[in-house]
């Protein structure tokens, strides 16, 4: 059953700019209820997306805590991020990128973080070494929450993919913002 968004809230008083561009149309999919899963149903093929603007709309609603929002966010930009030519789409607008990531970062809602850091991950997958002359961006962010316990494991790991992903400069630029990270080359 695909969702009918009209009856959400459509006052744009206190909506965002995420879903304000998917109340009216912006985002080319649409959320299907299953009976136990979520899922998308594009009107145009996700190979066939601009990822400028659609994948950094998809970006700035990475920060949404409500419901159907959130999940439109997480999932488009992870739909996308799947596509094959995704690595040179993705490259294109990873500057425009940067500070939606870094916003979701340093939100405060636990789950905003989290989509965040599975953002971040996703993108270094993507564009690999491109990433790294935008790595200073988001290291403070991780540093800090990287204390919290029930986020360390977490941290660690979207680390770990940065380095992996980014080569052997990616140690060097995270090494120089949290000196206590240990290599997974050693």
């Amino acid at each position: 059953m695909v969702e009918d968004d009209s009856w959400f809230n459509t006052s744009t008083k206190n909506q965002s700019l995420f879903s304000t561009v998917y109340i009216n149309g912006g985002i080319p999919c649409c959320l299907v209820h299953g009976s136990v899963k979520h899922k998308l149903s594009w009107s145009t093929p996700p190979e066939s997306v601009p990822f400028d603007p659609v994948l950094v709309t998809l970006a700035e609603g990475l920060r949404e805590t409500v419901h159907p929002y959130r999940f439109v966010a997480k999932q488009g930009f992870k739909e996308l991020l799947d596509i094959p030519e995704a690595d040179q789409k993705c490259i294109a607008v990873l500057p425009k990128l940067i500070q939606p990531l870094r916003a979701a970062l340093t939100h405060r809602d636990d789950n905003v973080f989290e989509n965040g850091l599975e953002a971040l991950s996703q993108i270094s997958a993507t564009t690999k070494d491109a990433l790294n002359i935008h790595l200073k961006s988001f290291l403070l962010a991780l540093a800090k929450r990287r204390m919290e316990k029930k986020y360390r494991d977490k941290v660690i790991e979207v680390l770990e993919d940065l380095e992996q992903n980014g080569g052997t400069e990616t140690l060097v630029i995270i090494k120089s913002k949290i000196p206590t990270y240990s290599s997974i080359n050693r």
